[in-house]
Formats: C-alpha cells, sequence, structure tokens
C-alpha cells in the first residue's frame, strides 16, 4: 500500500546518521515516511547529519527540510515545534529516536554517575520534552501520534545499567502519555527493537571493545532466533510507520517487540 502518510507531517528526532557501513534507525524512517507521502523535519543534534538525511529525501523526489536542537533543553524542544509549524504548518507525528548508551555505562557496581546522568538526560528527558513540547498543539488539533523508539535492553539485560533504566522508563513514559492524551484523540506507541545491525550498535560496540565489525556482528547475528540473523533499520522503520499511521488508530499504549524473537524467551 503506497501513500500510507499521503498529506501527513513528520517530526523525525534523531534523523541523522552515526558514521558506519549500515542505515541508522532515524534515516531509514526518515526516509521511508518521505515515501509514504509525508512531509520530513530532520531533527537531529548534529544538523550537519540531519542536513544529509533531508537531501537523500530530496534526492527521490521527497518533501524534507533538517533543524538541529539539543533536546536535553526545554527551549531547544520548543524551537522545534515551532520550526516545525512554520515549515509544515502542523505537526501529525512525532518519532522521538533518541538513544545513547557507553561512555562509562556497565552494570550497577562498575556504573559511573557522569554516564548515568548523561545517558538519562538524553533517553529519558529528552523524550519527555520533545512530547511535552510537541503535545499541546497535537492535542489542541485533536490528532496526533508520538512514536517512541525503546528498545528490547527495557526488559532485558545487565550490563548497561543506565540505558536499561532508561528505556525501561521510556515505556512507562509512553503508556502514561497514552493515557493522559487519548481524550485528546493523540496516539503514543513505541518500538521497542531487539539486535539490529545498525552503524550505532554494531560500529559502537566494536570501537567500544576494541574488536571488529565482523566479530560483534556475527556474535549478535548468533542470538538471534529468526533467521539467526539481526534485523536492519528497515526493520524498526516499518513497525514505526505502521504505529503512526491511521492503520494504527485505534492503538495507544502500546510497546511493540521487533526482535526477532527475542523477547519471547524472556520471562
Amino acid at each position: 500500500m503506497a501513500g500510507r502518510l499521503e498529506g501527513k507531517t513528520a517530526v523525525i528526532v534523531g534523523a541523522g546518521q552515526t558514521p558506519g557501513e549500515t542505515i541508522g534507525n532515524g534515516r531509514a524512517m526518515a526516509i521511508l515516511f518521505a515515501r509514504e507521502g509525508a512531509r520530513v523535519l530532520c531533527v537531529d543534534r548534529d544538523g550537519a547529519r540531519a542536513v544529509e538525511t533531508a537531501a537523500l529525501i530530496e534526492g527521490e523526489g521527497g518533501q524534507a527540510s533538517a533543524f538541529a536542537a539539543d533536546i536535553r533543553k526545554a527551549a531547544s524542544c520548543e524551537a522545534v515545534v515551532a520550526e516545525a509549524k512554520a515549515r509544515l504548518g502542523r505537526i501529525d507525528i512525532l518519532v522521538n529516536n533518541v538513544g545513547i548508551g557507553g561512555g562509562g555505562d556497565a552494570p550497577a557496581h562498575r556504573l559511573t554517575e557522569d554516564a548515568f546522568d548523561r545517558i538519562l538526560s538524553v533517553n529519558l528527558k529528552g523524550t519527555w520534552l520533545m512530547s511535552k513540547a510537541a503535545l499541546p498543539s497535537m492535542r489542541e488539533a485533536g490528532a496526533g501520534s508520538i512514536v517512541n523508539i525503546s528498545s528490547l535492553a527495557g526488559i532485558a539485560g545487565g550490563n548497561q545499567v543506565a540505558y536499561e533504566v532508561s528505556k525501561a522508563a521510556v515505556n512507562r513514559l509512553t503508556t502514561s502519555i497514552a493515557q493522559a492524551n487519548a481524550g485528546k484523540g493523540v496516539r503514543c506507541n513505541a518500538v521497542a527493537p531487539g539486535l539490529m545491525d545498525t552503524p550505532m550498535a554494531v560500529a559502537g560496540i566494536a570501537h567500544e571493545r576494541g574488536e571488529t565489525q565482523a566479530s560483534v556482528r556475527a556474535a549478535r547475528n548468533a542470538r538471534v532466533p529468526l533467521g539467526g540473523k539481526m534485523g536492519t533499520a528497515w526493520d524498526t522503520a516499518y513497525a514505526a510507520l505502521f504505529l503512526a499511521s491511521d492503520e494504527a488508530g485505534f492503538i495507544t499504549g502500546v510497546v511493540l517487540n521487533v526482535d526477532g524473537g527475542m523477547s519471547s524467551r524472556i520471562g
């Protein structure tokens, strides 16, 4: 089905691209949403990366523009909303593709305070602040869809406490926003990817551990039940597309695992 977001506007936060051999979740979602008819504002802390994503979309004949923002700050999130309204007229869809890790994240007995504060400020606080900034206009319009990108780490793990806790909190934030805004016609859902072959995951882990990307990729593939292979950013993007679209019009407060069956092993 083509044109699933025809006539819609979308703000994709985290639409830039971490350098690597594959495509990341944010860029894949921005491209896919544009292919499905949405006008997209590509937001990223790194403005140049957002510009690259917007250029790729425009190169395919889609409509996109870029904006740099630090979503850890309320004023910056409000600026994103103001810019989206100025360029797009309204915000139908907000995707919070926000997530960092590493840099001192570890099990609780080794996790550093700086890492905890840094990761929670982006993954949780940033998601909340961006949602808070967008919600008034969505509530006023009586419609809107927020999609948060969470992680299977929100219910599993043990080696990255700050990241795991941040994503567990994003899951709860998602259900809370859904309940508080359902009466105004605004939906909020989350996608929880499992092991994905994205630059942030594979290249990031390889750098952190001093391993090759090939070895990291092979080890991660071996852990996935479905086909013995990680998913890709396109798997995340298609799940987000469904939740953002009118096809999911009666779905809110859901955390959708996109994980090749890994969550079915838990519990």
